[in-house]
């Protein structure tokens, strides 16, 4: 046998979009957020909003917090690293939005 050949590749298991949407709000909780009909405000002020579909997470994160309709950004969530990506983004933007306070 020819290990020379043999490409050996260690692939992540497939993300799963309603267990990651769960830990997720569970992390979002942490962070002192309070759900709310879809979404997430923070001093009842919409901060995240957020839909499960099609193996991914669609999420609305607000630029700054508002009375008002927010300005968005928008992410997509399709792996563990994602998921990470968005966690640390939301931790900068509540440092940033403490700071305005």
């Amino acid at each position: 046998m020819d290990d020379a050949n043999e490409t050996w590749a260690l692939t992540p298991p497939p993300f799963n979009a309603e267990a990651a949407s769960v830990q997720m709000q569970r992390s979002l909780r942490d962070l002192g957020l309070t759900l709310r009909a879809g979404g997430f405000e923070r001093q009842g002020r919409r901060a995240i909003e957020f839909t499960v579909n099609d193996g991914a997470i669609a999420l609305r994160l607000a630029r700054r917090l508002s009375l008002r309709t927010p300005d968005w950004d928008v992410f997509e969530v399709r792996s563990g690293a994602d998921q990470r990506r968005f966690l640390d983004e939301v931790k900068r933007r509540l440092a940033r939005w403490t700071d305005d306070d």
